[in-house]
């Protein structure tokens, strides 16, 4: 049984930075690309960043380019979001992914993802 288990939101102020953490248990992390997508109240899930299985390649949301910094740690079995120059907009749950088929490309629908996190709250304030 995998689990993913998201931690690090939180309550900051419009111009402020987190980081995000997601980590995996089960020992095949390390084979999974992995994502993370954010939901607003009344909006659909979107993607922000993906990051294939050694980090070869990442992606990022428009939106959001420029202040985000997807990165992976197989050891630790965990992924990172750095989020910087937060706006009230990133207001959002953001929710952790991982895809165990394609690993070596980016996947950018949520149905391509198998596995979830329960997601951690990210409030920004203006």
């Amino acid at each position: 049984q995998v689990q993913l288990v998201e931690s690090g939101g939180g309550l900051v102020q419009a111009g402020d930075s987190l980081r995000l953490s997601c980590t995996c248990s089960g020992r095949t992390f390390s084979s999974y690309a992995m994502a993370w997508f954010r939901q607003a109240p009344g909006k659909e899930r979107e993607l922000v960043a993906a990051i294939t299985w050694n980090g070869g390649r990442t992606y990022y949301a428009d939106s959001m380019k420029g202040r985000l910094t997807i990165s992976r740690d197989n050891a630790k079995n965990t992924v990172y979001l750095q989020m910087n120059s937060l706006k009230p907009e990133d207001t959002a749950v953001y929710y952790c992914a991982a895809n165990r088929w394609s690993s070596t490309t980016i996947q950018y629908r949520r149905e391509e993802y198998d596995y979830w996190g329960q997601g951690t709250r990210v409030t920004v304030s203006s």
